[in-house]
């Protein structure tokens, strides 16, 4: 089975709020839908967190790597991707690309075989998983009411994070995260997102510390993203002496960035996005990595329901991923499927048991959202 071409297609018109400083409209487009197709006819879906025009121009530059290769090597090719773009942009636009080529293959590959990504991957360690429902920060009142209306939607894990968070002062930021606590109730987790990957975040080490301290208080899960992406040596610090699991690394890409992390004990929990990362492959060697140094993994999932649905797979291949991130109101994830997502009375998501990643696009879904583009009709 060949590549005969790949094509994609932007996500535009309800682009969620991303609580950015320079804000997402809804006409932006940060998700692109990738669609491999093969001389036989089978597609394998993938997505790419890039806006589909840098997707377009990378897979003009990957074409002649790619046309022509075994849509059945998922690794295989995307190495061989990978290593071509060592002077193109390893880490950026491309890597990203790559990312959705990838997870398409795995796609295309689990179809082949009649078998769920997961298994591929090695075996699955669980059916179903706790999907925790991740929002943006609001005043706390506001933040109240929408929480308590997903709450009630069946989901038993929660993440808050950018908006005001951060930005104004200490008071505030409690306020936000006791109006949040009180809304999900005892029992139910909570995860605190700050943002540090913001343009010009504000804070530094002794704000990340205090925090995380006031965040104890509130029996948060994890603090998340507390410092700017770059500052390993403080990341090591707050995770050292932080009265709460430490997470981050979405904005990283490829093993290689996670290394130093790792080694390091930079965070307790390890959160690449596999729509950036380098796709599956990547992934799961970076969760690889994760296990080996006692580091959690726990796929970061502000993305697409083709990424939910590759994430679903990763968690049912690793013991310790118990959670999956869900991006709450976005059509993006609930009405591009067939089908969409529905919560058992747990408040868990079944892994999909059909082959490849158990998915499949609305068509007229794609239409709306992608202005009409032609992803998956065959030529």
């Amino acid at each position: 089975m060949k590549i005969r071409e790949i094509r994609c297609a932007g996500l535009r018109g309800a682009t969620p709020e991303g609580g950015w400083s320079n804000e997402l409209r809804p006409d932006d487009c940060v998700h692109t839908l990738i669609a491999v197709h093969t001389d036989e006819g089978a597609i394998g879906l993938g997505s790419v967190f890039t806006n589909d025009a840098l997707v377009r121009a990378s897979l003009a530059v990957l074409e002649p790597l790619y046309r022509g290769e075994n849509a059945l090597e998922p690794e295989r090719v995307s190495e061989k991707l990978h290593q071509n773009m060592f002077w193109l942009g390893r880490g950026g636009s491309i890597t990203h690309a790559i990312s959705g080529i990838d997870i398409a293959l795995w796609d295309l590959l689990g179809k082949s075989t009649g078998q769920p990504v997961g298994r591929l991957l090695g075996g699955r360690y669980r059916e179903r998983v706790q999907p925790y429902a991740s929002l943006l920060m609001d005043e706390p009142a506001k933040l109240r009411d929408h929480l308590l209306a997903v709450k009630a939607q069946g989901f038993r894990a929660f993440k808050i994070g950018w908006g005001p968070f951060g930005r104004r002062n200490a008071a505030t930021d409690e306020a936000i995260v006791k109006a949040a606590r009180e809304a999900v109730g005892p029992d139910s987790r909570l995860m605190v997102d700050a943002g540090g990957s913001d343009a010009f975040w504000p804070n530094g080490y002794k704000w990340a510390i205090n925090t995380a301290t006031m965040l104890a208080d509130y029996d948060v899960h994890w603090f998340e993203e507390a410092l700017i992406p770059d500052a390993l040596e403080d990341y090591v610090k707050l995770r050292e002496h932080s009265p709460v699991p430490i997470s981050g690394g979405e904005v990283l890409t490829r093993r290689q960035s996670f290394q130093p992390w790792l080694e390091a004990r930079a965070f307790d929990i390890v959160q690449p996005d596999v729509t950036k990362v380098g796709g599956i492959s990547e992934e799961r060697r970076i969760a690889w990595m994760a296990q080996e140094h006692g580091v959690r993994f726990i796929p970061h999932g502000w993305n697409t329901a083709v990424g939910l649905a590759a994430d679903l797979q990763l968690a049912s291949a690793f013991p310790a991923t118990d959670l999956v991130e869900y991006l709450t109101g976005s059509p993006f994830i609930d009405e591009i499927t067939v089908g969409g997502w529905q919560l058992d009375l747990d408040g868990m998501l079944a892994i999909s048991t059909k082959p490849g990643l158990g998915l499949e696009l609305d068509p007229d879904a794609l239409k709306k959202y992608t202005g009409g583009e032609d992803l998956l009709l065959s030529n």
